[in-house]
């Protein structure tokens, strides 16, 4: 399998609640190599325009808030097969469906407030990672 890149976030509850050591850990107790990284605090605009492909779902303007609410961490994550691997570590969407030891079930609040976000496919990926990072930023 080749090294893949993906694109990931510790969203505003996880570091408002101070998570960031600890889902980081993860990644790398899982082998996974940060390449890029840095902390923000997304904008309504930046919120809005990140998660357009969702612009006409009902959740959308709350998911914005949300995002925009706090600070947050983006990274560029690095390994093999690491978007599976990274959808796996974080867990269901819902962390009530989460399975025990994922990033969800043991640090996310409810479905809006489910402490991570990742890429889903390797085309989403490379658009996600280009919305927050420049080629000088990835290592």
């Amino acid at each position: 399998m080749a090294i893949q890149r993906t694109f990931s976030i510790i969203k505003p509850d996880a570091t408002k609640k101070n998570l960031i050591g600890k889902i980081i850990a993860h990644f790398e107790a899982e082998g996974i190599r940060i390449c890029a990284m840095k902390k923000i605090h997304m904008t309504r605009g930046q919120a809005e325009g990140f998660y357009a492909v969702h612009s006409e779902r009902p959740f959308f303007g709350e998911l914005c808030d949300f995002m925009s609410s706090g600070p947050c961490v983006v990274m560029v994550l690095e390994g093999e097969n690491v978007i599976l691997r990274n959808r796996e570590i974080m867990g269901a969407t819902n962390p009530a469906d989460a399975a025990e030891g994922t990033l969800r079930k043991l640090y996310a609040d409810s479905i809006g407030n489910n402490a991570v976000h990742g890429s889903d496919a390797p085309e989403t990926a490379a658009v996600e990672i280009n919305y927050f990072f420049n080629a000088f930023e990835l290592h």
